[in-house]
């Protein structure tokens, strides 16, 4: 089964290549502990500085963005907590990231046939990022909220990506 993702204008943001294999847990080998991993030995750390002012700027967050419109949802949830730890996780930009991590998590879940896991991490995702309005860290918030609903209320899912917006 794969996914099936709304719009097919979403530009990648990084020329970072994508993993190999999209990681489930328990049914694939984990990517950074399994010598057979995608991403064995790389070590994840957060970057310098994460802000609404420079996310354009940061490799990690537009690279968490390119695996999550690929549907390499772990590999982004990974990522991004370490983009929410730049931000200051208490903080307004870290709680939006701390959504997106619940909303990739969801959208794993929602794959793996997990609807009650997928349901409760969307509610907590979308509760994270609704706390702020029109766009934010480049995503529109209500398309994206709205994509989220919609891909979890279907059996045959079309998954939501984000459209990063520059200025805005």
């Amino acid at each position: 089964m794969e996914p099936q993702f709304i719009g097919s204008g979403v530009p990648p943001y990084t020329k970072r290549p994508l993993p190999g294999y999209r990681h489930l847990p328990f049914q694939n080998a984990h990517p950074f502990l399994d010598a057979e991993g995608h991403s064995y030995g790389e070590k994840l750390s957060p970057p310098d500085s994460f802000s609404v002012e420079n996310w354009w700027n940061c490799e990690d967050y537009l690279y968490s963005i390119d695996l999550f419109n690929h549907g390499f949802w772990w590999e982004a949830h990974e990522r991004l907590k370490h983009v929410s730890i730049s931000a200051g996780r208490e903080s307004e930009t870290g709680q939006f990231v701390q959504g997106l991590i619940q909303i990739a998590a969801a959208l794993l879940k929602h794959f793996m046939q997990e609807d009650r896991g997928a349901a409760t991490l969307a509610e907590l995702g979308l509760g994270n990022l609704q706390k702020v309005a029109g766009i934010y860290l480049g995503i529109d918030v209500a398309t994206l909220v709205g994509q989220v609903k919609d891909c979890l209320k279907m059996e045959n899912s079309k998954y939501p990506r984000i459209h990063l917006i520059k200025d805005g």
